[in-house]
């Protein structure tokens, strides 16, 4: 329960300060809740706003050091996504490339890095297309693993 606010002008401004502090991390709170609330996986398209759907969204974060010191390079990884992931997912996907780094059990791993993001209407046969992308670049390139983050987006064109 909160006392009786101070009377004095400096007390006061702390006072109100604090109160002010309180209401905007109950706002905040709320807004979160409001934001959670909408992407909802079992309220489907009704939580988009209008003319957005509901579409699953996957990304894939590929590692490009290999086991031999050397790394994937721009050629390889073209027709690597012109094999495996196109055919798989034709109807569009970005790709954006990065630096990423990670901790291993004799200090941090460092390397460059590529994200692959597909966004798709859900069906029986992701997974195993998803799953199939995923062993492909383990095989083909000499990885440990590929990590896989999946979510769902109001997407509209």
């Amino acid at each position: 329960m909160l006392s009786r606010p101070p009377r004095s002008g400096k007390l006061m401004t702390q006072y109100a300060s604090m109160l002010l502090t309180a209401m905007g991390c109950i706002a905040l709170g709320a807004a979160a809740v409001i934001a959670l609330r909408t992407a909802l996986p079992g309220e489907g398209v009704a939580a988009c706003r209008q003319g957005a759907a509901m579409m699953a969204r996957l990304e894939l974060l590929f590692g490009t050091g290999r086991p031999d010191g050397g790394a994937v390079g721009e050629v390889e990884w073209q027709a690597f996504v012109d094999a495996e992931v196109t055919p798989r997912f034709p109807d569009g996907l970005t790709v954006l490339t990065g630096y990423g780094q990670w901790r291993k059990t004799h200090g941090l791993r460092k390397e460059g890095s590529r994200v692959l993001m597909i966004w798709h209407a859900p069906a029986a046969d992701s997974e195993a297309k998803i799953e199939a992308i995923r062993d492909a670049y383990k095989a083909r390139f000499g990885q440990d693993s590929v990590m896989r983050v999946d979510g769902l987006s109001c997407v509209r064109f």
